[in-house]
This record gives C-alpha cells, sequence and structure tokens, in this order.
C-alpha cells in the first residue's frame, strides 16, 4: 500500500468537497495535524 498515493487521493477529496485540513478533522473528531499527517504520507487512518 504506498501512503503517499493515499494521502493524495485523502486530500483530493477533502478539496473536493471544499474543507481544509481543519474542517475535516473536526467532522471526524480528529486534530488537523492528523489530517496533515495523512495527507504527506507520514501515518495512515487506524480504523478502530
Amino acid at each position: 500500500m504506498n501512503q503517499e498515493k493515499i494521502g493524495k487521493f485523502i486530500a483530493l477529496c477533502r478539496k473536493e468537497c471544499g474543507y481544509t485540513q481543519a474542517t475535516l478533522a473536526e467532522k471526524l473528531g480528529i486534530t488537523d495535524r492528523a489530517v496533515s499527517k495523512w495527507e504527506t504520507g507520514k501515518s495512515m487512518p487506524v480504523h478502530k
């Protein structure tokens, strides 16, 4: 699984919806820093 490719996809989807990282983070109940890490491929979303 290519983390950078997934991160770019997350960023593209977020932007298409007109959300900032902060807005998406708020809707998901996480930090904007987590969204940033996803989008840069430094970490991945985890399903709990």
